[in-house]
Order: structure tokens, then sequence, then C-alpha cells
């Protein structure tokens, strides 16, 4: 049995998707799913059992036997979010209650990390489990702070040989955008943001720069497919001896205006960008690049290739947005 919390949002429905067309089925799926659309993202989806995060222990006693990995992907992930207190009961607390339950029952746990972690970037983008590169991320928000702080938690578990599960994976994900992502909100990829205009021939309206190192629509990211996030899940849980600390992107930064005319080429549109000064509230904490170093989870033995921007793009828009029914 397979355990997805957070598994009715964004990745969590990609990798319940994925699963499911590997011919899984013996998951369950842990969430909350409100009054808004977001059932939809399991509605195609094969699963045993749906349970709400305050009955996950409950469920996990009672089932421990069957149980053979927590893939935990639940979490508040707005980096806008405001109220520390809740960002640590979600994101730290309930983190730091699994990894104890799979430590004591030896159950496998993969689990999301964040880019956020990272900060501004000065630091690099390496996924080093040295406890003293980890102690100098400065995250800039408190939902990336949450993140480090458990990072720093399981290596410094793992570094003094305390009891730990028999496989356990953090994934540091960087900008992911894909289908499911639709009950997001603000927090929605660009791809997401851009589409509707894009779409109804009109212009799209991207940040303009305010370093003069990047020109307006220079600014770089590392962009990931949600598909390609899942694939690495599912490559961990065919691979129980993998552990680690791993950086989840493509290792290839590109531009806003790169991912705005890969949108455009998807409609068979020629590009019509315009540009907006960057929100006064977020100018000084706005990160103008970001790109994953890839090179652990290589060396680890992923070897499948990331999906272009160009491609994923394409596949996200003419798949999903464009269809009836845009969900996976």
């Amino acid at each position: 049995m397979i355990i997805v919390t957070g598994g009715a949002g964004f990745i969590g429905s990609n990798i319940v998707a994925s699963l499911n067309e590997h011919q899984k089925t013996d998951i369950v799926i842990c969430d909350t799913l409100g009054t808004d659309e977001k059932w939809r993202n399991i509605a195609k989806r094969e699963f045993i059992d749906l349970i709400r995060p305050d009955r996950l222990f409950g469920f996990l006693e009672k089932h421990q036997k069957e149980v053979g990995t927590i893939v935990h992907m639940g979490a508040i992930s707005a980096t806008t979010e405001r109220d520390a207190d809740l960002i640590v009961e979600n994101n730290l607390r309930l983190s730091l209650d699994l990894w104890e339950w799979c430590a004591k029952h030896q159950k496998r746990l993969i689990y999301a990390s964040s880019a956020a972690t990272y900060g501004d970037g000065r630091q690099g983008f390496e996924d080093d489990e040295d406890l003293e590169a980890q102690g100098r991320l400065r995250p800039m928000n408190a939902y990336g702070w949450s993140k480090l702080a458990f990072d720093r938690r399981i290596l410094r578990a793992v570094k003094e040989g305390d009891h730990t599960p028999p496989q356990w994976a953090g994934l540091k994900f960087f900008n992911v955008y894909g289908p499911n992502e639709y009950h997001k909100g603000s927090m929605k990829s660009v791809v997401a943001h851009l589409f509707p205009n894009a779409a109804d021939g009109q212009a799209v309206s991207l940040f303009r720069s305010h370093d003069p190192l990047y020109p307006d629509g220079g600014q770089m990211r590392d962009f990931v497919y949600v598909k390609d996030c899942a694939d690495i899940v599912l490559w961990l849980i065919a691979n129980m001896q993998v552990s680690g600390l791993f950086n989840v992107g493509t290792g290839e930064a590109r531009t806003f205006k790169d991912l705005a005319k890969a949108s455009f080429t998807a409609l068979n549109r020629v590009p019509e960008i315009t540009y907006r000064d960057t929100p006064e509230e977020i100018r000084d904490r706005y990160q103008y690049f970001t790109q994953a170093s890839m090179k652990r989870l290589r060396d680890a033995g992923y070897d499948r290739p990331f999906t272009s921007l160009e491609d994923g793009v394409a596949d996200y828009i003419r798949n999903y947005l464009l269809a009836d029914d845009p969900y996976r």
C-alpha cells in the first residue's frame, strides 16, 4: 500500500495518475477537498481509500502491516502565507511525526522539500547534504524555512546514526508546472496565468526587470514539468536502495520570455508580450535566477531525460488547457 499525502493536490495527484498508469492501484490518498473543484484532480483515478489528514495516524496504526511507502506531498505551499504557527503545524510538525512513525515501523518515506530552501540563491543550488552547507541557506519566506528546518532535522538524524526509515528521500522541487494546478489560485504556474489571455488572442504580461543584469522578461527559472516530478517519485519507489536529499528540476535555467514564447507557439500565435512593474511588496525578495544542480540525482542512477520547456508547455496547453476536460 502506498499512502500519498496531498494526493488530491497538484504534484500529489500527478503522482497518483502516474502510479495508476503503471498499474498500481493500492493507493490511499490523504487530503482535504474543500468546496472548489479540487476533487476533479482525482476524479479519473483509482485508489482504495481517501482520508482526511486528521485521521492519518489512526489509519496508519490500523493498517500498519499493509503500508509500504508514504509519499508525503501534503503541505501549505503558499510562499505568501504569513501564519508561521500554521506552517509549522502543517509543514514541520506533521512531517516530523511521519518521519518518526516510518522509522519506528520501518516504512519508506519520500517527501516534498522545496527549492524555496535556497532563498535568494546566493549560496547556490547544490543539494548538498552537509549540515554546515544547509545552515548557510537563508529562505526568504516561512514556507521555505519550514522545508529547510525539516531537511536539517533529517540530515542531523542520519549523520548521528539515529533510527531512520529503510528508505528516505527529500525532493527539492523547483518551478513545477502542468495539469491539475488549477485550484492553486495565485500560486499557479506562469503558464497557467498566461494561458487565458494568450488563448483569447490578447497580449500577455510579464514582470519588468528591476535588476540591470537581466532584461525585461530575462529573469530565469528552472521550469520542470510535473510529469517528470512524478517519474522521479516512481523511480525512487522502484529503487529502495536510494536515499538522500535531491533537487528536482531540469538543470537548465530558462527565461520567462522563453516560457511565454513557448506558450504562443503551442497556440500557433505570434508572441505578444508586454511588461509591468514587479509589485513593490515582493520586489526586494524577487529571485532573478534559479537552476537546479542535478548531479546527485544522476549519480544516484536516475537517467531519464527531462522534458524540454517547449515540449512540456505544448503538452500542457494542447492536451490539457485547451481540452474540454483539462484534468489528468
